[in-house]
């Protein structure tokens, strides 16, 4: 079971990825913007229990995931990172992070897709 922290600006689509990774076994937080997850990822590093995997989609308001991905993996640099995005360009933006990110996730994707890739990154696949 790992810990992993959501950050998606759609509540439809953070609660089904959400439901998702708990059904998969996983310990499962989330928010709305790349600032929130700034804060969770750094709270939860000041009690002991880190997250594990970041899972953020590319386009949010306030803190785009892109900018989101660069700070938690100069914060936390053992953190596995996951991008996704629906749009063929911000999928392009992600392409120069490669040293910092695990995977890009492209929406719209399956339950089981979702579940698969993200098992594969914490395996180190």
């Amino acid at each position: 079971m790992a810990r992993i922290l959501i950050a998606e600006d759609e509540p439809s689509v953070r609660s089904f990825i959400t439901r998702a990774l708990q059904g998969a076994g996983h310990e499962v937080g989330s928010v709305g913007d790349g600032s929130e997850a700034l804060e969770a990822l750094a709270q939860a590093r000041q009690v002991g229990r880190p997250h594990d995997l970041l899972l953020t989609d590319i386009l949010m308001p306030v803190m785009d995931g892109v900018s989101l991905a660069l700070l938690a993996a100069r914060d936390a640099p053992a953190l596995r990172i996951v991008l996704m995005t629906g749009y063929s360009d911000q999928r392009e933006r992600a392409h120069g992070l490669d040293t910092i990110i695990d995977n890009i996730l492209l929406k719209p994707f399956t339950l089981d897709e979702l579940v698969m890739r993200i098992q594969a990154v914490l395996e180190g696949a």
